[in-house]
């Protein structure tokens, strides 16, 4: 018989991996709550119309599509069929889609039920996502994301709100040194204005948002190929080396960028968030302009976002996200802006465990195991785990009677710290035998010191 297996991009969870991750969830959860943020959620598939068009023609590529239930052949032309043109047939036998970000189906979730919503609405939202990726470390097909946007409010006080959402987060995770960095897709358009570019700044930004991953010169190469003159690529090349603290990066661009009208609002927006951040200060994050980040998407209109790992961890990005001013405006609600970030769960874990920084109370391990005698122990035994059980600690009972030394190697093997032998002599005297694991030692004691020891 074949092994099983599962999907490439897709994993299975340990407990140990499951409980890792639900520390990292409640810690984002924690924090989204302490800035006002309300969770919902969405359906993890949307109708396909909802997704596509808008990621761009890379992300549309990215969308797990679903077969449509029934015969799905029946109503496709034998001309269709024979064409084998799959951009043609797909929307015949595929009305749905599975989610690709939380972003769109929440621009979704606004329009539909915009009469029970009060604005500015700050939601959070922590789901699973599938892309149909090439699977790699840190990349994979069906992976949660953990959002938190604002829609209903165009005040730049909320991308400042955001970027010391991710400080509080990862000071609170401990990981410290990452790199927020921002950009404006203002200033992006406008340096597509320089350069002559405007009626490419899509292929001209999904371009450059690759040069961290492919370097300056495949990214030349990709320009040329996407129809950018080379007059407009030779302009370019200062933003390829632009250095200095942020307020120097920005006066920079301020002078590159002194006769378009829109790339010196978007130098004025950023050093609005860069002035508020200097005053209220970072603690765990360093907040950076780089003036490539794209994000290659096609719904930011102002303030971009990408987190980065600390120096030394060979991570793609841990966060990411930025201000859309119209991205309701598809679903045909204008006039209502948004910003939002998201955190990406999988990789952050990938990050901690690398720097060894989940703390040592996180398991998922019970506290205690009660050794099973027999019928009349186990029950005594299991009237001391309610107790236990109640006080908010983790016990179990062995659930067969079998040699003590095999339920001694399952504590062993679990790593439970204690195991509690509560026998005939234990029953009479009312007490319990208590063995620390690790050091061996043991007392005999009463329910009392029991739970005290154990809390």
């Amino acid at each position: 018989m074949k092994k099983p297996s599962i999907p490439k991009g897709t994993r299975d969870f340990s407990p140990v991996e499951v409980t890792r991750r639900s520390y990292i969830m409640d810690t984002i959860k924690a924090s989204f709550a302490n800035f006002g943020f309300q969770p919902i959620e969405t359906p993890s598939f949307e109708n396909s119309e909802t997704l596509m068009g808008k990621y761009g023609e890379e992300g549309d590529r990215l969308i797990f599509k679903i077969l449509n239930s029934g015969d799905f052949l029946r109503k496709v032309g034998d001309d269709l069929y024979t064409e084998k043109d799959s951009a043609k047939l797909t929307p015949k036998i595929s009305e749905k889609a599975l989610r690709y970000d939380l972003t769109v189906p929440f621009a979704r979730y606004v329009v539909q039920h915009q009469n029970e919503i009060t604005f500015p609405f700050k939601r959070y939202q922590m789901q699973p996502v599938w892309r149909a990726d090439r699977p790699q470390k840190g990349r994979f097909r069906e992976f949660y994301q953990c959002d938190a946007d604002v829609v209903g409010s165009s005040s730049l006080w909320q991308e400042v709100e955001l970027v010391q959402l991710y400080d509080t987060v990862f000071g609170k995770l401990k990981l410290e040194g990452v790199t927020i960095k921002m950009n404006n897709r203002k200033i992006l358009s406008g340096i597509a204005e320089m350069i002559g570019a405007e009626d490419k700044l899509i292929d001209f930004t999904v371009a450059l948002d690759k040069l961290d991953k492919i370097g300056e010169e495949k990214v030349k190469v990709e320009m040329r190929e996407k129809g950018i003159a080379e007059t407009a690529i030779t302009k370019l090349q200062p933003l390829f080396s632009v250095t200095g603290t942020a307020s120097e990066k920005l006066a920079t661009l301020k002078s590159l960028l002194s006769t378009s009208e829109i790339g010196l609002q978007g130098i004025s927006e950023m050093e609005f968030i860069v002035d508020a951040i200097e005053t209220l200060e970072l603690s765990a994050a360093t907040l950076e302009i780089d003036v490539t980040l794209a994000r290659g998407l096609n719904y930011y209109t102002g303030a971009i976002f990408e987190v980065a790992a600390p120096d030394g961890v060979a991570m793609g990005s841990i966060g990411g996200g930025g201000r859309y001013d119209d991205l309701t405006g598809i679903f045909g609600m204008k006039d209502m802006s948004g910003v939002g970030i998201s955190f990406g769960l999988d990789r952050i874990y990938l990050v901690l465990e690398e720097l060894n920084l989940f703390p040592e109370t996180v398991t998922a391990n019970s506290k205690v195991l009660f050794i099973n005698f027999g019928e009349k122990e186990a029950l005594y035994a299991l009237q001391a785990i309610k107790l236990l059980r109640a006080a908010g600690i983790n016990a179990e009972l062995y659930p067969d009677a079998t040699k003590m030394g095999k339920q001694m190697g399952y504590a062993d093997k679990r790593d439970i710290p204690y195991v509690v032998l509560a026998g005939e002599s234990e029953m009479v005297d009312g007490t319990y035998t208590l063995k620390n694991m690790k050091s061996g030692e043991q007392e005999q004691c009463g329910l009392e010191r029991l739970q005290k020891v154990l809390k």
